[in-house]
């Protein structure tokens, strides 16, 4: 059997190639993996040599130390996809993860803001600042089109079709697709197009459309840190990220009446499971209106 050093190499190969992950998700997985390698160390096993019951053991050990059972769940999946790799490449004939069970997770519903809170956060963006401008056409896209923060960042000025209303917008596994655009962020990015004009941009980042000081595109953990200042300043105490706002676009969408298949096309899941989250967030919406205004529910 290869040495382990070149068996993780070739699984690296294999999500790059065959699974078309992103180095981001690429390096999730071999994270993931190096905890089991650890565990496989310390009890003297192999690849080929581990059981149903090592790998018991090892997620009992995961339990211990306090991992979240989310955590857990994608431990689990990883290693999983670890050993099915193994069994496509022939280096072992039984895969001891099949009957591996993952720990049940009860369902966690997205944080989602209102219009109305979205709106506060946009208006405490102060214009006269030199970001000013680019922060509100950068919020305004990432809610307009519900967007990643990786496909936020990474989106160019000729993937911007004004005329048409529409980006086109590389998503996982460098997958593309067509998303529609608000008048409004449109408006809010030709605005922004006169401060960008006065960025001397680096080689290399001449298309890319949202840039910081230095010429170069925008980093995630400084979206991050910028969603975070706003809502802080808007009074807003809710958790929110930059993925609250992809979540508060597919909810308001739902809320507004679009079918569950459409907005799968425009947030760029592969199954539909994934989008169906938000019919929960509908449901409890739809709850909360029967107990308000609802005759039998008044008191």
């Amino acid at each position: 059997m290869p040495q382990d050093k070149n068996i993780v190499s070739k699984y690296k190969t294999y999500l790059r190639l065959e699974k078309s992950l992103s180095p981001h998700s690429i390096d999730a997985y071999l994270t993931d993996l190096g905890k089991l390698l650890r565990f496989m160390e310390s009890e003297g096993r192999t690849y080929a040599g581990i059981t149903y019951m090592d790998l018991q053991q090892f997620v009992a050990q995961l339990h211990d130390v306090g991992i979240h059972p989310r955590s857990q769940a994608r431990i689990i999946s990883g290693i999983r996809a670890f050993y099915r790799f193994l069994m496509l490449d022939g280096y072992i004939t039984t895969d001891p993860t099949e009957l591996l069970e993952s720990p049940k997770i009860g369902l966690k519903l997205p944080e989602v803001l209102s219009v109305n809170e979205i709106n506060s956060i946009l208006d405490t963006i102060d214009l006269s600042l030199p970001e000013g401008q680019r922060n509100r056409a950068m919020l305004e896209v990432l809610y307009s089109c519900g967007l990643r923060v990786s496909e936020l960042t990474s989106l160019r000025y000729s993937d911007v079709y004004f005329e048409e209303g529409f980006i086109k917008v590389e998503g996982k596994g460098s997958k593309q697709r067509l998303v529609p655009i608000s008048e409004t962020a449109i408006r809010e990015i030709k605005n922004y197009l006169y401060d960008r004009n006065l960025i001397p941009v680096r080689k290399g980042c001449e298309d890319i459309l949202f840039l910081n000081r230095r010429g170069t595109a925008l980093s995630r953990i400084m979206v991050f840190y910028i969603v975070k200042q706003q809502t802080e300043k808007a009074g807003i105490h809710k958790n929110v990220s930059p993925h609250t706002f992809r979540h508060s676009f597919a909810t308001h969408l739902l809320e507004g009446g679009a079918n569950l298949r459409a907005i799968q096309e425009m947030l760029g899941h592969e199954k539909i499971t994934t989008t169906e989250i938000y019919t929960h967030v509908d449901r409890e919406s739809l709850r909360k209106e029967i107990l308000e205004h609802h005759p039998r529910n008044r008191k």
